[in-house]
C-alpha cells in the first residue's frame, strides 16, 4: 500500500501490473527533416509497430521485470492479430481483451524525423472504448499495480473506483496525457498521478512547479509527477515540497516516440521496487532518456536502470 515514508510515497509490492488503454497499430515513415505542406518525400526506413501509451509502458515494464496484463478494445482485423502477437511476445497477458466484431484497430501515421528525433502523429480511431461494465469481468486478483490511461473519464472513473472497492491496497496510477471532458473525475481515486507537459500547458501552466501544487490541491492524490521534455520531470509528495530532475540528454538524439510512456515506467517500476518517490522520478528521467538514444520503446540491457 502506497504510504508516506521519510517525506516520500514509497511502495513495495509482488504480483502484476494491469494497464488498462488503447492498443494502436503505429505506421512509422522516418524522414530525413520533416516535409513541408504540399512536398513529396521519401522515407528512408518504415516499419509497423504495436503502439499506444499504457502497451508501451507495459512493454517497458516487462522488460523490467514485472509480469503484466493489458485490458482493451481491439477490432477484429489483421492489425489486431498483429498487436496480440506483439503483446504476447513481450509476455504480457492480453486475455481479458475485448475484440469488437466489425471494429476497425486504431491506427497512428507518424512522421520521424531523424534530423532531430522528433515526431508527429496523425491517429485514426474507430472503435468503442472499453466500458467499465467490460472492466468488471476482469479480475483483480495477484496485482501490485493499476495504470489507467486518462481517457473516457466516465467509464474510467467507474473502473477506478472499482478498484477501490474490491482491492482497496492495491495503488492506482492515472496517465494525464490532454485535457478531455470530464477529466477531473479522474483526479480522486489514484493515488498517483502522471501528468505530461501537454496537458499542464493545457491548464495555463509553465511552470511544472506551479502546475503540481494547483494538482495535488484538485486531487487526493499522495504524489503527483509531470514530465516535462527537455527542462526533465517534476514531483510533489503530498505534504512535501516540488522536486525537480534535469532532463538526461543521451549523446544523439534518435527517436523521441514513446518517451514519455517510457518515463511513465520508469515511475512505476521505482515505486513498486520500493524506492522513494524522488529516486523513482531519477530513475525514470534518466529511462526516458536513454531511449530517446534509440528507435522503439524496448530498452536495451545496457539502458535498464538499476534499482
Amino acid at each position: 500500500m502506497i504510504s508516506d515514508v521519510a517525506g516520500s510515497v514509497r511502495v513495495r509490492a509482488t504480483g502484476s501490473v494491469l494497464g488498462i488503454g488503447i492498443a494502436v497499430l503505429d505506421l512509422v515513415n522516418e524522414v530525413e527533416v520533416y516535409p513541408a505542406e504540399d512536398d513529396e518525400v521519401r522515407a528512408l526506413a518504415m516499419r509497423r509497430v504495436r503502439g499506444g501509451n499504457v502497451t508501451n509502458s507495459l512493454a517497458v515494464l516487462s522488460q523490467l521485470g514485472h509480469p503484466c496484463r493489458w485490458v482493451g478494445t481491439l477490432g477484429d482485423d489483421p492489425a489486431a492479430d498483429l498487436i496480440l502477437a506483439d503483446l504476447a511476445g513481450h509476455g504480457i497477458e492480453a486475455k481479458d481483451a475485448v475484440r469488437v466484431p466489425g471494429g476497425t484497430t486504431p491506427i497512428s501515421s507518424i512522421l520521424l524525423s531523424r534530423a532531430g528525433g522528433s515526431r508527429t502523429i496523425v491517429h485514426f480511431r474507430d472503435l468503442p472504448e472499453l466500458s467499465a461494465d467490460d472492466f468488471g469481468r476482469v479480475s483483480l486478483d495477484g496485482l501490485a499495480w493499476v495504470h489507467f490511461e486518462g481517457r473516457n473519464p466516465p467509464e474510467t472513473a467507474r473502473m477506478i473506483r472499482r478498484v477501490r472497492e474490491e482491492a482497496p491496497d492495491v495503488p492506482i496510477s492515472v496517465e494525464l496525457e490532454k485535457h478531455r471532458p470530464g477529466i477531473e473525475a479522474l483526479l480522486n481515486g489514484p493515488q498517483l498521478l502522471l501528468a505530461s507537459r501537454v496537458f499542464a500547458r493545457g491548464g495555463g501552466f509553465e511552470d511544472p512547479g506551479d502546475f503540481l501544487e494547483d494538482l495535488l490541491v484538485r486531487s487526493d492524490a499522495r504524489l503527483c509527477v509531470v514530465a516535462w521534455g527537455a527542462r526533465g520531470a517534476a514531483s510533489l509528495v503530498r505534504g512535501g515540497h516540488v522536486q525537480r530532475v534535469p532532463a538526461y540528454v543521451p549523446t544523439r538524439i534518435v527517436d523521441t516516440l514513446g518517451a514519455g510512456d517510457v518515463f511513465n515506467a520508469g515511475v512505476i517500476h521505482g515505486l513498486v521496487q520500493g524506492l522513494p518517490s524522488g529516486e523513482a522520478v531519477v530513475q525514470a528521467v534518466k529511462l526516458a532518456g536513454l531511449k530517446c538514444g534509440h528507435s522503439g520503446v524496448v530498452m536495451g540491457r545496457e539502458s535498464s536502470p538499476t534499482p
